[in-house]
């Protein structure tokens, strides 16, 4: 895939997302891409997929650009950001002129992968959780993969709000109202013990440069992400530890303690993990599950995509028990968030 195929798909993905400003960008730098730049020459570096299920470079750039804007680096360019709605010319000439003037920052911008960390994913934790808890009366150790800056380890903290149906503690830090189709998820709330996350590149929400590369990855016309991220980000206490997710987890899981429930958790993650590692991954998940008990159980929930990555048909909601090694297709979800397809504990085959 070359870089300007690769702006298009990214465009048509933002676009199926609720992005018209993220597909106009992004088809306007497929168009007049500074090709014979020293950005462009940085990027063709890369190899393997450059895509949205790889290096993810369209991403990179763009949020780059909503980074200068953020920071007050590129005025002209804020000028013609939402809330404003531009033509293509403005837009491109604008955005042309950022990059060369800002040039270093973009070049270093793009050395490090997209983050999003996008928190209404925590909408099918909850649910997937709530379903874990009414198995098991147990109090939970959480452990995220992939877990960037922890915002969706502290879903506990946050209240579900579906018609009829209000899921949280009294004072949640916000408020996630994803359109819910389906049964209702379980009201069982279970009880937090301990939790932590893993990164190659873990994020701090309370420092100032990584809460700025957090929101830079969130989409320009799409105000309300930057807000419930930022209402997140005030109550995240979870350690991330940076290092590799399966060597971190084969510690972890010798580390789960008597009369808690283990939940493994990630979302939009594991398929970022190379081959060897997510089969590594799931054999040391198999074989932890085969000797847990009810008192020591595991349980390791995903929100991951099955194979269309384009977001037109969401991630895939599964929830793995043991002891029994029983398999929940719980349902679907809209990569951002938006909306959940409940299947629930209904959705079961046993392995």
């Amino acid at each position: 895939m070359n870089l300007p195929l690769a702006f298009r798909e990214q465009a048509i993905s933002c676009e199926r997302l609720g992005s018209p400003f993220m597909a106009q960008l992004l088809r306007l730098l497929a168009e007049h891409w500074l090709h014979g730049s020293k950005l462009d020459a940085a990027l063709a570096r890369f190899t393997g997929d450059i895509g949205p299920a790889g290096a993810s470079l369209p991403l990179r750039t763009a949020g780059g650009l909503h980074a200068l804007v953020l920071t007050g680096q590129a005025p002209e360019l804020a000028a013609v950001y939402p809330p404003q709605k531009v033509s293509d010319q403005a837009l491109w000439q604008a955005v042309q002129a950022a990059m060369i003037a800002h040039e270093d920052f973009m070049l270093d911008w793009v050395t490090s992968p997209p983050q999003t960390n996008e928190v209404r994913r925590s909408a099918a934790l909850m649910g997937g959780a709530g379903v874990a808890a009414e198995r098991f009366d147990l109090p939970f150790v959480i452990s995220e993969l992939g877990a960037s800056g922890g915002l969706n380890l502290m879903w506990d903290h946050y209240a579900l709000s579906l018609p009829g149906l209000l899921i949280g503690p009294e004072n949640p830090a916000m408020t996630l109202s994803p359109e819910w189709t389906g049964p209702m998820p379980p009201v069982t709330r279970p009880k937090i013990a301990a939790r932590a996350g893993v990164d190659l590149n873990p994020l701090d929400p309370a420092n100032a440069t990584d809460l700025l590369r957090l929101i830079a990855y969130l989409w320009p016309d799409q105000p309300h992400r930057l807000a419930l991220t930022r209402a997140a980000a005030s109550v995240m206490t979870a350690e991330i530890v940076q290092g590799d997710a399966i060597d971190w987890l084969d510690t972890r899981l010798n580390e789960a303690p008597e009369g808690h429930v283990h939940l493994i958790q990630h979302t939009v993650a594991w398929q970022y993990f190379p081959p060897d590692a997510q089969e590594r991954g799931r054999s040391l998940i198999e074989a932890t599950g085969q000797r847990a008990t009810e008192t020591r159980p595991l349980a390791w929930l995903s929100m991951e995509s099955d194979g269309d990555t384009t977001g037109a048909v969401g991630a895939a909601i599964t929830l793995r028990l043991w002891p029994g090694d029983v398999t929940l297709r719980l349902g679907r979800g809209d990569f951002h968030g938006r909306w959940v397809k409940w299947v629930g504990a209904n959705g079961q085959d046993q392995t």
